[in-house]
C-alpha cells in the first residue's frame, strides 16, 4: 500500500482542473461578458476535450507502451498551463472553450492513466484502491467550488492555485512511483485494441453499466450550484452558502467512494455497484419533491445522499473493466470505456442546459434517471463469476 497515497494525492492535485472553470463561472462571464448559457458549453468543452485526449491516448495505446507516471505527469504539466492562461485578460467564449479543451485532452493523461498506475500495482484489493483513487479525483473536482467560497480570494488565484497543485501532482507522481509490478508493456501500436475488448462479454456488461453511470454523474455535478441557487429562489429564507454547500455537496462523494471500496471486498463489487446506482436514480426520479420543501435541511441531507449515491459505484465499475480486461491493453481498456463515457456526459449535460426553461429547474434532473436505468440493465448481464 505504500504507492497509494502518494497516487491519491497525485490524483487530488492534478483534477482540481476538471472543475476549475465552473468554480468560477461567475466572475468569468462578470468579466468576459458572456452569456449565463456559457456554463454548460465550457463544461462540455472540458469533456470534448477528454473525449478527443482519451481517443488518441486509447488509439495510440500511449498508456501502455510508455511508463505511465511519465505520461501522468507531463499530462499534469500541460493541463496546468492551459488551466492557468484563462486568467490573461482580453478572452472571448471561443478563447475560453479552446483553454478548456486542451486541458480535457491533458486530463485525459491523469485520471485514467491514474487508474492504469494503480492497477498496475494493486492485483487484490483492486476496488478499494480505486474507491480511495476516485475519492481524491471527486475532492479534486469539488475543491475549486471551496476555494471560491472564500470571498476574499480573487478568480485569477483560483484559477492559478489548481494550475500549481496539478503542477505538484505531475512531479509527486514521476518521482514517488514508480512503474507498478504488473505492469504489461505493449510492443507497439494496436489499432484493433480500441473495439477487440467489448468482444469480452464480462467487458462490455461492465462497460455499459459505466456509461449509464455517466449519463447522470457530471450533469449532477455540473448543476449542484444551479439546484442551490433554485432552492434560494424558490425559498428566500434559505440563504444557502452555493459555492461551500457546492464544494460540500460534491465532495461527500469521496467518502461514498472509500465507504464503497471497503463494502465491495464484503459483498462483491457488482452488487455495491448496483446498490448506489439504483439509489441515485431514485434521487432523480423524486429530486422535485424536495425543491417544494420548506425544510433547508432536508433539502441538504437530499443533496448529500445524492452526492454520495452518484459516485460510489464509479470506482467499482472500473474495477469490473480492469479486471475483465487483457492485461496489456489494461490501460487503453480504461482509457478506451473513459472516452466513450465521457461523450455521454456532453449530451446529458447539455440536455439538462437546454431543456431547463421548458421543463422546470426542479424537474429537469428527472430525466437523468434514464442513464442510471440502462446501466443497472447492462449490469444484470454481468455473469456472477465477474463481480
Amino acid at each position: 500500500m505504500k504507492a497509494l497515497p502518494s497516487i491519491v494525492l497525485s490524483q487530488f492535485c492534478c483534477t482540481s482542473l476538471w472543475f476549475a472553470g465552473n468554480g468560477v463561472m461567475g466572475d468569468l462571464v462578470t468579466t468576459f461578458g458572456l452569456a449565463e448559457a456559457a456554463l454548460g458549453h465550457l463544461t462540455s468543452a472540458v469533456q470534448f476535450g477528454f473525449i478527443a485526449g482519451t481517443l488518441v491516448f486509447a488509439v495510440l495505446t500511449i498508456t501502455d507502451r510508455f511508463s505511465p507516471s511519465k505520461v501522468f505527469m507531463v499530462s499534469a504539466l500541460l493541463g496546468a498551463l492551459f488551466n492557468g492562461l484563462v486568467i490573461w485578460d482580453g478572452h472571448s467564449l471561443e478563447s475560453l472553450i479552446g483553454l478548456r479543451v486542451l486541458t480535457g485532452f491533458f486530463l485525459a493523461g491523469i485520471y485514467p492513466v491514474g487508474m492504469k498506475i494503480a492497477a498496475d500495482y494493486y492485483d487484490k484489493g483492486l476496488g478499494k484502491s480505486l474507491g480511495f483513487l476516485v475519492g481524491a479525483l471527486v475532492l479534486g473536482t469539488a475543491f475549486p467550488h471551496l476555494l471560491k467560497g472564500f470571498p476574499s480570494l480573487p478568480w485569477r488565484a483560483v484559477l492559478l492555485t489548481t494550475s500549481s497543485l496539478a503542477i505538484i501532482g505531475g512531479l509527486l507522481m514521476v518521482y514517488l512511483v514508480p512503474d507498478g509490478p504488473n505492469r504489461k508493456a505493449s510492443q507497439g501500436v494496436d489499432l484493433s485494441a480500441f473495439f477487440g475488448v467489448f468482444k469480452n462479454r464480462e467487458f462490455r456488461s461492465a462497460a455499459f453499466g459505466y456509461f449509464g453511470h455517466m449519463w447522470e454523474l457530471y450533469a449532477f455535478w455540473t448543476f449542484v450550484p444551479l439546484m442551490l441557487s433554485t432552492y434560494n429562489a424558490f425559498n428566500e429564507a434559505a440563504n444557502l452558502n452555493v459555492p461551500l454547500l457546492s464544494f460540500l455537496v460534491i465532495g461527500s462523494g469521496g467518502l461514498a467512494c472509500v465507504a464503497g471500496g471497503y463494502l465491495s471486498e464484503r459483498v462483491g463489487v457488482k452488487k455495491v455497484a448496483s446498490g448506489a446506482l439504483l439509489l441515485s436514480c431514485i434521487c432523480c426520479l423524486v429530486s422535485p419533491l424536495f425543491f417544494a420543501l420548506g425544510a433547508k435541511e432536508v433539502f441538504l441531507g437530499f443533496l448529500f445522499v445524492w452526492g454520495m449515491a452518484v459516485i460510489a459505484d464509479s470506482p467499482l465499475f472500473s474495477t469490473l473493466v480492469a479486471r475483465n480486461a487483457p492485461a496489456e491493453i489494461k490501460g487503453t481498456a480504461l482509457t478506451i470505456v473513459n472516452c466513450i463515457g465521457f461523450a455521454i456526459t456532453i449530451v446529458s449535460i447539455q440536455l439538462v442546459s437546454g431543456w431547463v426553461e421548458e421543463i422546470g429547474p426542479s424537474f429537469i434532473y428527472t430525466t437523468l434517471a434514464v442513464g442510471p436505468v440502462f446501466g443497472l440493465i447492462a449490469l444484470r448481464e454481468t455473469p456472477s463469476h465477474a463481480t
